[in-house]
């Protein structure tokens, strides 16, 4: 890995390698200069998408820009186990939703119940 691992400061360092100011960067990417340094300074979280349209704008491979050296992880490998990662990621997300989705339906059926009951009861059922 190279001696950083933080995304902000090598879009900085490779931004400066480049010769290409804030305001420069900025404009490219259709932010105000401020909103881009705020990016550079770790105040903004990056999304994948804006990672991915900084590195083609710094002529890098996403995983050079998060600090991974072409020389320790190709960049198939790196995208291989991102997205693994992600389907892990995704699957524990699913058994969660699978389980609430249970949850409600029991709670939605014990309240119909009661509901259904209460109609019942002055009826004289």
């Amino acid at each position: 890995m190279n001696n950083t691992n933080n995304p902000s400061e090598k879009i900085r360092q490779l931004r400066l390698q480049k010769d290409l100011s804030q305001e420069n960067m900025a404009d490219m990417l259709g932010l105000s200069t401020t909103a881009y340094g705020d990016m550079e300074r770790g105040r903004t979280e990056l999304s994948f998408s804006r990672l991915e349209n900084i590195a083609k704008l710094l002529d890098v491979s996403l995983p050079e820009l998060l600090g991974f050296e072409s020389k320790t992880l190709s960049e198939t490998e790196w995208l291989r186990q991102e997205n693994e990662r992600l389907l892990t990621a995704n699957a524990k997300l699913q058994n969660e939703l699978d389980l609430w989705k249970k949850r409600f339906g029991s709670l939605v059926t014990l309240e119909i119940g009661r509901q259904v009951q209460q109609h019942r009861e002055p009826i004289g059922f």
